[in-house]
């Protein structure tokens, strides 16, 4: 039986950079996805993608924007090992809440991986910056690995 795998495109379309994620997914959807895996832009409706995680997936990797620790449009993955607590908030998408909610809702969050962007903006505006869109094939190829490896 082929793994189940989640890939969650989380942020926000009308903030910049913000809007990878769900970008990254629709450009992903695109292409052939192995058996069982399931792509989904949520944006920002947090309490949608707690509840689809209660479905049971053998994995979830999350696409989102993140802080420019980095220069932006660097692509990074984060296993996430441990998930803190955080105040959830139903139509927010704080993935650290999130994540930390599954468990609260009676489910077990699966191994998880964070496909990030360091994001050049996320001021109020619609699209991506041109660095970061230029990381978009980058961290669609990621994210075709990191199924090689998991769905495996």
């Amino acid at each position: 039986m082929a793994a189940r795998v989640l890939v969650a495109g989380v942020g926000n379309l009308f903030l910049g950079d913000d809007g990878f994620g769900p970008e990254v997914v629709r450009r992903l959807a695109q292409t052939t996805l192995p058996p069982g895996v399931r792509a989904v832009d949520y944006g920002i409706r947090g309490m949608h993608l707690a509840y689809d995680l209660l479905d049971g997936y053998d994995a979830l990797i999350l696409v989102d924007a993140v802080p420019a620790e980095e220069p932006p449009g660097t692509v990074t993955v984060l296993e996430v090992s441990e998930v803190g607590r955080g105040d959830f908030d139903p139509h927010g998408m704080n993935p650290v809440a999130v994540l930390s909610s599954v468990e609260r809702l009676g489910g077990t969050l699966p191994p998880t991986y964070v496909v990030g962007c360091a994001a050049a903006s996320v001021d109020e505006g619609i699209g991506l910056s041109e660095t970061v869109d230029a990381a978009v094939p980058v961290a669609i190829d990621t994210i075709q690995a990191l199924l090689n490896r998991v769905v495996a």
